[in-house]
């Protein structure tokens, strides 16, 4: 399991969180887990219910926001609201990353970070948002977002 810097607040994980990981985590800083995986998703995987359960004990917060495969206004708020709500850095994560992954590029992408910005940090992190990218593109009758 490795935790990957997405931006100084967010870390993302690059596996399925069993309950183990939870003081790893919260070693680093974490105050808030967002669990983006749906229970149910596959077979043996930790439920929302018992990671809760371990990351309270850690000490952290703990939000469900699953996503399958719609990334919804109001999932992004929900992560959008979470962030800001966060006293500490915060662990996205799902299965592999990806998902969490993309739900924070769109979150960013809303408060007003550049496309490009998004795109160096995901691949930083060993993500790609090449399947997003017309997604976090401001349409053309939008007014251009401030730098």
């Amino acid at each position: 399991m490795n935790f990957r810097d997405l931006d100084p607040q967010v870390l993302v994980a690059d596996a399925p969180m069993l309950g183990r990981h939870m003081a790893d985590a919260a070693t680093r800083g974490v105050t808030l887990v967002v669990n983006n995986r749906p229970d149910n998703e596959e077979v043996g995987q930790w439920n929302s219910s018992d990671l809760e359960a371990a990351a309270r004990e850690a000490g952290m917060d703990y939000v469900h926001i699953p996503v399958r495969k719609e990334f919804s206004e109001d999932k992004v708020a929900a992560l959008t609201e979470a962030l800001l709500g966060a006293e500490g850095r915060v662990l996205i994560c799902c299965a592999s990353g990806t998902r969490s992954t993309y739900l924070w590029a769109l979150a960013q992408a809303k408060a007003g970070e550049s496309v490009e910005a998004l795109v160096r940090s995901a691949r930083r992190a060993g993500y790609s948002l090449g399947p997003l990218l017309p997604f976090l593109k401001p349409r053309e009758d939008e007014p251009p977002r401030p730098s």
